[in-house]
């Protein structure tokens, strides 16, 4: 691959790597999880949701390794998979919504603003030459070249329909097992032959007209592709679960669980989605224990965007609580409830077990962690990278935020369905302060998430100089890095023209000083 060194395969100081001490990878992605889809809590304390999945596996890995109470990923799937494999925050690599027909956008329509011509081709190879496609160096294909056996297994989500990008082949992976340009399915049921038209799941015929849920077909196809790897490489294995999109099915395996008495309709199905999840997380950490591959092995756990809100309100102690709750709204959105997630990592002989991380990452940090774990210290990606390694982290020593570092959200986009905090917005997090601008209305939002994590009082208008001062750096951080990155804009149809970065318009007040 070009860009590449040919020292890729030395470790710092020169040191060649053998294969027997490089550890096997695993990342374990879960579909439109949200935060607390979980027994495993990722709060200070238990959530009656937490009370009501049922995910033995996710607590097992977490009592293994270590849990992020606060990490991040992008409002909806394909940004935060391209952010995964190119180590790029979304406003630099433009793949800001999902993505799915070629040459065909998918925001939904706007009275009131003109979307940027953004990727909406997705991710594609060095050389592809795909119009509104961002070219990189992949994560995969950098592992691959430093002799890592690629697996890929169940959804991509990268590239548009018809482009060299919507195979996983093409972006450094040696297997793919169900991986198309399709970011959701039209059934999970195998008697349905997992859907039909657009949203078909092609590449498990052979489970057609059976008894069989797409979670258990793509667990056993990832056994199986382990058992036949090469036994003198390490081996990468990105099982990526279309479960818990819709459709919301049932999964008659857990339906008898008595955690879930009293419940039906999509409430029960999607408690059982989630146990049926973490059946196929437990059924890969028993493979890696009875081929002795558990101790030399590195699992990473983490979803692609918060939880979805289609599942309604679920009664919990007589009251009415949304599946998110509490943090606010869900995927697509800004608030907490569409970008934090449930994130577990076990590294034996590194990770300390049973310990948890409340520091800050997001998903374009994956990179270079991922790479760091792997041994790989050498790489010269196409790409400009925005990620950080959380390695530091997992070894106890300081990580990435300790230099009060800012995370970004950016996206200039309707989503089709909307959600509470969904229209078109970008976005900083520093320490414990959040700030939103609003691209509609230019208005901006500002949250103390350590004393307020659901985001219900905004600080501003500021009462006092201490906030302002707050609100001040946040506008203007945030304007310089969409401005860095060539961050893409919406246009106002009325006028035509770009709408102002947020330090511009600070919602008809005055802008803050620089």
């Amino acid at each position: 691959m070009k860009k590449l060194l040919a020292t890729s395969l030395l470790a710092a100081g020169g040191v060649v790597i053998q294969a027997a001490d490089r550890p096997n990878i695993v990342l374990f992605m879960v579909d439109d999880m949200g935060w607390q889809d979980t027994s495993e809590p990722f709060w200070s304390e238990s959530t009656p949701y937490n009370q009501l999945c049922h995910t033995p596996n996710m607590e097992r890995l977490a009592r293994q390794g270590v849990k992020f109470t606060q990490a991040y990923a992008c409002a909806v799937s394909t940004p935060t998979r391209t952010s995964l494999m190119t180590g790029m925050n979304a406003a630099r690599h433009r793949v800001t919504t999902w993505t799915l027909h070629h040459n065909q956008p998918t925001d939904a329509p706007d009275a009131q603003l003109a979307f940027p011509s953004w990727n909406f081709n997705g991710l594609q190879p060095e050389g592809a030459g795909i119009n509104n496609g961002i070219e990189a160096t992949t994560l995969a294909s950098i592992l691959r070249d430093n002799g890592y056996h690629t697996i890929h297994v169940g959804k991509a989500h990268w590239g548009s329909a018809d482009t060299p990008g919507a195979n996983p082949l093409n972006l450094g992976f040696d297997v793919n097992v169900s991986g198309t340009e399709i970011g959701g399915l039209g059934s999970y049921y195998g008697q349905e032959n997992f859907g039909t038209g657009v949203f078909h799941v092609t590449g498990l015929e052979k489970y057609h007209g059976k008894d069989i849920n797409i979670t258990e077909a793509l667990t056993r196809e990832a056994l199986a592709k382990l058992n036949q790897r090469p036994a003198h490489q390490p081996f990468y294995l990105y099982m990526s679960h279309y479960t818990v999109h819709v459709p919301i099915q049932l999964d008659p395996r857990f339906k008898d669980n008595p955690r879930y008495a009293g419940y039906s309709g999509k409430e029960l199905a999607y408690l059982t989605m989630i146990e049926g999840m973490d059946k196929s997380l437990g059924d890969l950490l028993n493979w890696l224990e009875v081929n002795g591959q558990a101790g030399n092995t590195v699992v990473l756990f983490m979803s692609d965007n918060g939880g979805h809100s289609s599942i309604g309100n679920i009664t919990v102690d007589g009251k009415k609580y949304n599946h998110n709750y509490p943090l606010r709204s869900s995927k697509g959105s800004v608030y907490e409830g569409g970008i934090r997630e449930p994130m577990l990592v076990k590294w034996p002989g590194v990770v300390a077990a049973g310990t948890r991380i409340d520091e800050p990452v997001i998903i374009e940090d994956f990179f270079p962690s991922i790479l760091e774990i792997a041994g790989v210290r050498h790489y010269t990606p196409l790409q400009t990278l925005d990620g950080k390694s959380f390695v530091p982290l997992l070894q106890g020593q300081a990580g990435p935020a300790s230099g009060n570092r800012s995370l970004y959200w950016h996206f200039p986009n309707r989503w089709g369905e909307l959600a509470d905090g969904s229209l078109a917005y970008s976005a900083v997090r520093q320490g414990d302060y959040k700030f939103i601008f609003r691209w509609h209305t230019g208005e901006m939002e500002l949250y103390n998430l350590k004393e307020d994590i659901g985001e219900q009082m905004n600080l501003l208008p500021a009462k006092n100089a201490e906030l302002q001062a707050v609100a001040d750096a946040l506008v203007n951080n945030l304007s310089d890095y969409l401005r860095e990155v060539k961050a893409q804009r919406p246009r106002s149809k009325a006028l035509g023209t770009l709408l102002p970065w947020p330090d511009e318009a600070f919602a008809g007040a005055a802008p803050p000083a620089r």
